[in-house]
């Protein structure tokens, strides 16, 4: 007869396996759209020529096709983890590590090397899908822009800094719940807000920075134009950077970050047409041998005009004019105070801990990890796609808002651009789009654009 346990455990695996068929039903839909749709439909005229449209739908079907093999691999791992007590066998490799120094019955210590333990087999599972994206897949299309040598340091950086984050908050979670009581839940959410923010607030200035280069957009025609479009709506722009994202990589963005008066604005140089970086005569050498190349095969350069620039702009500052931003992050902190009161009440329950192998023990980690990844898993699924219906919401008010600013015109050549840069296919299956796709299609956005006037 089986316990309750048991069924927990078979109850988890279930819904693991059902999330996998659905996004594998989705995606087999969507890559059936690449297979079918070989021709440019006459709604493309003037839009995508045929081809750029073909150069998109061979893109899309090999990160599709990618993308099935991934998320197989994931679960394969996540089955491996589960079935194999995973979660016991990195709990008492924690334990031995902190044995090491003598802590062994140290909570907090062994907890912290649990996370360090995680994130090292995360990174190592993680490399083969990594190092095929961005050599091979981003590569083939003439995305990728970062060396051997640049990925390597890249992801070292990268780990370093995610073990000086993660150690001190993952001690201090299991600290706050092992001292607050019954109303921990409050106290823990309460230091989750309080560290979000400050991370989001020295992350742009101190932390991104160790990874690209981030310099003040130049005196000129461009800055002037974007200063004034700030000041007409209020928006208190401190300070405009550039980053050189074309080091990494040849897609383009364009983000805003700050708080109260300290906002600030981020282009990619990749978005900038007429933008030319400093650096030294090494990599003015390759950018000069790629527009040559460019020029032979008959491409033009990628990248926006200034208005297409102040036209995207409109968009991302009518996610601040509107208050997208702040809605979003309340009803992330609504939520994860749900969350924390639901494991307030679960993480006490030993049938939890004995469904993934622990009998003796039950670490507040542990529990905590159990209870947001698995037990949540229905409700985060749920979420997610709620989320996505609003964020689409999002997506169509902030152009709307550009249009009141005028630049219909240049926003819609914008999104062209940007679709044709980025190789971004412009037709998809609806039941895919409706659950994946947080930025509606080029298609959708563009007929938005047609009834708003």
């Amino acid at each position: 007869m089986m316990k309750m346990e048991d069924y927990i455990f078979w109850g988890i695996v279930s819904f693991m396996w059902i999330e996998y068929l659905w996004d594998l039903y989705l995606s087999l839909r969507q890559r059936n759209v690449y297979l079918t749709h070989l021709k440019r439909p006459e709604i493309l005229e003037g839009i995508l020529d045929g081809k750029d449209y073909e150069k998109a739908r061979v893109y899309a079907l090999d990160k599709s096709n990618f993308g099935i093999i991934k998320d197989g691999y994931g679960l394969v791992l996540n089955s491996v983890i589960i079935f194999c007590n995973g979660l016991v066998y990195f709990w008492n490799s924690g334990r031995s590590m902190a044995g090491v120094v003598g802590l062994e019955e140290n909570e907090l210590v062994v907890s912290a090397c649990f996370m360090v333990l995680m994130n090292i087999f995360n990174v190592i599972t993680s490399l083969p899908t990594s190092i095929y994206n961005t050599f091979v897949l981003e590569e083939k299309h003439g995305f990728n822009k970062q060396t051997v040598p640049f990925f390597i340091k890249d992801h070292i950086k990268s780990f370093g800094i995610t073990q000086v984050l993660t150690i001190p908050l993952t001690m201090a979670v299991v600290y706050i719940v092992k001292i607050g009581g019954d109303y921990f839940f409050f106290y823990l959410w309460l230091f989750t807000l309080v560290m979000s923010l400050f991370l989001m607030t020295i992350y742009p200035d101190y932390i991104a920075p160790l990874f690209d280069k981030y310099t003040p957009l130049p005196e000129g025609e461009l800055r002037s134009s974007i200063e004034e479009l700030a000041s007409s709506i209020g928006f208190p722009l401190y300070k405009l950077y550039v980053v050189e994202g074309s080091k990494r990589s040849a897609h383009s963005n364009a983000y805003f970050y700050g708080f109260f008066k300290n906002k600030r604005i981020v282009l990619y140089d990749t978005l900038l047409k007429d933008y030319k970086p400093v650096s030294d005569k090494k990599d003015d050498d390759k950018n000069e041998r790629e527009e040559i190349e460019a020029e032979k095969k008959g491409e033009s350069k990628k990248g926006c005009d200034n208005d297409e620039v102040l036209a995207v702009l409109a968009h991302e500052l009518g996610h601040w004019k509107l208050n997208h931003v702040l809605k979003n992050i309340i009803i992330m902190q609504v939520n994860l105070l749900l969350m924390f009161l639901a494991f307030g009440l679960l993480f006490k329950y030993s049938v939890l801990y004995r469904a993934f192998g622990f009998f003796d023990s039950q670490p507040v980690f542990i529990g905590l990890v159990i209870v947001q990844q698995f037990v949540f898993s229905p409700y985060n699924a749920i979420l997610s796609f709620l989320l996505t219906i609003l964020c689409r919401k999002f997506e169509f008010q902030a152009d709307a808002f550009a249009l009141a600013l005028g630049k219909e015109e240049y926003l819609q050549a914008a999104l062209i651009k940007l679709n044709k840069d980025n190789l971004s296919f412009p037709i998809y299956d609806w039941l895919f789009s409706m659950w994946h796709l947080s930025h509606p299609p080029l298609l959708e956005r563009l007929e938005a654009l047609k009834k708003i006037k």
